[in-house]
């Protein structure tokens, strides 16, 4: 029987990512077209160090070709950042002040704690999509304080998550314990997906993206079997799926006023 291609269903873009988004990256872009050479200044310099990440990957760059790409050498950046490591900072802080610019994100939670993490939670995913080749360094990098979890690395925003708990009837422990099932739900289903679309995690890991081609399948029956199930891209219906699931959790703590494991 030959499948007619016209009833298979056309799959809608995922609504986090920067095509059904209708735009790409919010940083600030390294020289506007046509304008000639940009002045320059930190902002303008971590804008065109997330361009340079998201188009060549963290491992290329240097503060070298980071110059080269602004058109000025390295030295030059010296000015305005003194390394390479006060430059991943600042490449975190830029994508993570994204959020701000993302007119679905609120920083108050006027429609309820439920909305807000949900709210904020796409907001955070949408970074992820928009800069996979970042958003290693948001889960990375030392926060600026040690209780702070990624990938909220903004102080700003661990206030206005933690208010939005509070001020909703979560006790002072219970918020806390929320805050930080929230960070590792966030955590760790955005560091595998952004995985499964070949981005290294770290120097020593291989992309989940990249097939091992030397496997042999042939003792695994099932699996190949069950091939074209397993590869397909569920990612936004099981982030949706999952985010629910804690949510309707963090309400059970809420309302019996307990913390999670007691």
């Amino acid at each position: 029987m030959v499948r007619n291609e016209d009833t298979v269903p056309m799959r809608r873009p995922d609504p986090d990512s920067p095509e059904a988004r209708g735009s790409s990256a919010a940083v600030l872009p390294a020289g506007p077209p046509g304008t000639g050479r940009a002045p320059l200044d930190r902002r303008r310099i971590l804008g065109a160090a997330v361009e340079f990440i998201d188009r060549n990957g963290l491992a290329a760059l240097t503060m070298r070709r980071l110059g080269a790409s602004l058109g000025v050498e390295a030295m030059a950046l010296y000015r305005y950042v003194p390394g390479r490591e006060q430059l991943l900072d600042g490449v975190v802080e830029t994508v993570v002040d994204e959020l701000y610019g993302d007119p679905d994100v609120h920083l108050r939670a006027a429609g309820g704690w439920q909305d807000f993490l949900q709210r904020l939670a796409h907001g955070v995913r949408r970074i992820a999509l928009a800069h996979p080749e970042v958003f290693p360094l948001v889960a990375t990098r030392p926060p600026a304080a040690p209780w702070v979890r990624p990938p909220l690395r903004s102080l700003r925003w661990v206030e206005s998550l933690l208010t939005a708990l509070v001020d909703s009837g979560f006790t002072a422990e219970a918020a806390v314990a929320a805050y930080r099932a929230y960070s590792s739900f966030l955590l760790g289903h955005l560091l595998l997906e952004v995985s499964q679309k070949g981005v290294q995690i770290s120097p020593e890991d291989a992309p989940e993206g990249v097939p091992d081609t030397g496997t042999d399948l042939s003792q695994y029956p099932l699996v190949v079997e069950l091939e074209e199930l397993l590869s397909r891209d569920e990612s936004a219906a099981e982030f949706e799926e999952a985010l629910e699931n804690l949510l309707g959790r963090l309400e059970t703590v809420r309302r019996e006023g307990r913390v999670p494991g007691e």
